[in-house]
């Protein structure tokens, strides 16, 4: 089944870093443009970065300087470089965008992948 998975989640401390994928499977023939959300627990969810189908990059300004988002067309996978994590950082993160399938261009998300930051 076509669809987008996230990985790479889970508990750090304060000051680390985690990586998190978003991989494109099932029949998938290109990632086009690929936004990361995350929601933590109360609160709505809020855009953390994007990669536009140039590879033109977009964060929000919680996450500037820290986070980096990039592209491996070979594999399909965007990726989420997550460095100094702060305790605020904590939140169900996912990832949603354009992708080409057989049947031409759709949107598509995951399900998303927790990530916790202990201070």
């Amino acid at each position: 089944q076509a669809g987008l998975v996230e990985s790479g989640g889970g508990l750090v401390q304060a000051g680390g870093s985690l990586r998190l994928s978003c991989a494109a499977s099932g029949g998938i023939i290109s990632i086009r443009s690929i936004t990361w959300y995350r929601q933590a627990p109360g609160k709505q969810r809020e855009l953390v970065a994007s990669i536009s189908s140039g590879g033109i990059t977009d964060y929000a300004d919680s996450v500037k300087g820290r986070f980096i988002v990039s592209k491996d067309s070979a594999k399909n996978t965007v990726y989420l470089q997550m460095n100094s994590l702060k305790p605020e950082d904590t939140a169900v993160y996912s990832c949603a965008g354009e992708l080409l399938d057989g049947a031409g261009p759709n949107r598509y998300s995951g399900q998303g992948t927790q990530v916790t930051v202990s201070s």
